[in-house]
């Protein structure tokens, strides 16, 4: 099988695990009763979960001006319209972290800034989101464990620690560029000795070198900076720890259903969604939801109460901004894929 065949069968077998998920999350409720809960919701706790969204939207995008107004002056409607972009990337790509190859491209056609930085600025938003992620799916298994099964805390584990492995290697990574450079000078000698070519080849890869000291400077500007780690922070609270948790929780005291501790709520939606790092299905559709249930019927939420909930709050917060990232996208300057 070729490359590009053996691609293929991945992505649809990756698809279809999301459709076998979503169909087995269809078969633990009844969707008719479902839709009459979410039928039953007041007007005033509606608008409050509109609200919240709106809220919690707005703190993704003040993450993104965090790391990139440091380097330029940037609009927040440029740093929204790249979150947009990029969430919507994110759901066509088999992870969250997988998407976010794409965010240099769009950071330097929704800015201008060189390339180096674009791509500097965006291995520091992955690295950050990654360890303040972790901390806090690892702060919601901690008070989940002891009440759920042993093989959902291994499969949240792997996903938790995951995110450490991703957040601490990007950072190490990013400060320490310049140890490429003995590589890149071999490599620019020996496509010396490419005929014809040769020298062409050479200047490009001895343009690395240029790249690679750029972006370490950047990056190590920016991940130095406790003033980034500060306002990234308050930006991903907002959007990952607010938000879900009061849309969450208003919906599931609407229903006459509580969570205990109620401080810990947002917590467990964090690492119940912890899923999405793994490249199971594109963006996590399906085994996320999936996954989420099965951590909230643990901790006792009725089934036909917590599915609708949750799939409510993946609407609200992942799914409509993604779907609302495509008319950006299909507004970028492609010359901006260039990294010339």
């Amino acid at each position: 099988m070729t490359s590009r065949g053996r691609d293929l069968a991945i992505t649809v077998a990756q698809y279809g695990v999301a459709v076998a998920a979503l169909a087995w999350l269809l078969t633990q409720f009844d969707v008719g009763s479902a839709l009459d809960l979410l039928a039953s919701v007041s007007v005033e706790t509606t608008v409050a979960v509109v609200a919240v969204s709106v809220v919690g939207i707005c703190g993704r995008f003040y993450s993104w001006h965090a790391v990139l107004s440091p380097l330029a002056p940037v609009r927040f409607r440029s740093a929204a319209e790249t979150t947009l972009v990029v969430n919507f990337v994110n759901q066509l790509l088999p992870s969250r972290l997988s998407g976010r190859l794409a965010a240099p491209f769009v950071v330097r056609s929704q800015t201008g800034m060189d390339y180096s930085d674009a791509a500097a600025a965006t291995a520091v938003h992955t690295g950050v989101y990654a360890v303040y992620y972790g901390l806090g799916a690892t702060a919601g298994l901690l008070f989940a464990a002891t009440r759920i099964r042993i093989e959902l805390v291994a499969l949240l584990a792997l996903a938790t620690g995951l995110y450490f492995a991703a957040g601490f290697a990007i950072i190490l990574a990013g400060v320490n560029l310049s140890y490429l450079d003995r590589f890149i000078d071999g490599l620019a000698g020996l496509a010396r000795r490419v005929p014809r070519v040769g020298e062409a080849l050479s200047t490009r890869i001895d343009g690395l070198l240029a790249f690679t000291d750029s972006s370490t400077a950047t990056f190590a500007r920016l991940v130095e900076s406790p003033g980034v780690w500060l306002r990234y922070g308050a930006g991903w609270a907002v959007d990952l720890v607010l938000a879900p948790g009061v849309r969450v929780g208003l919906l599931l005291a609407g229903f006459g259903v509580a969570v205990e501790p109620l401080i810990a709520l947002p917590l467990y939606l964090l690492v119940a969604y912890s899923v999405t790092l793994l490249p199971l299905t594109p963006g996590g559709i399906g085994v996320t939801e999936a996954t989420a249930t099965a951590v909230f019927v643990a901790l006792g939420v009725p089934a036909e109460v917590v599915v609708p909930v949750v799939f409510v709050d993946r609407f609200l917060g992942i799914y409509l901004p993604s779907l609302a990232g495509w008319y950006p996208s299909v507004r970028l300057d492609l010359s901006a894929l260039s990294t010339e």
